[in-house]
């Protein structure tokens, strides 16, 4: 198992343009819906998308990020990044 930082980490090495971790990225756990629950904030807008541990595992484990890249790449088309810094 990972901690919420290690998958964000992750995250910003399949995606660098998305800001840092803790401000324009927050992962956690939910135990409830046994998934990863990824936010993204972009300006005044924030998206959360949930991912499953198996893509998540395969991302921070493996190297194995398509699925997880396509979940971030669709909620920053919807939270309109341009490409840049968030």
């Amino acid at each position: 198992m990972y901690t919420p930082d290690q998958l964000c980490k992750k995250i910003r090495s399949v995606s660098p343009d998305v800001g840092d971790c803790g401000q324009n990225i927050k992962t956690c756990y939910d135990p409830d819906n046994r998934a990863w629950v990824v936010q993204l904030h972009h300006g005044n807008r924030k998206l959360s998308t949930y991912v499953e541990p198996e893509d998540a595992d395969a991302c921070v484990d493996g190297d194995k990020c398509l699925g997880l890249g396509l979940q971030i790449y669709q909620l920053k088309d919807n939270l309109g990044f341009k490409g840049g810094n968030a």
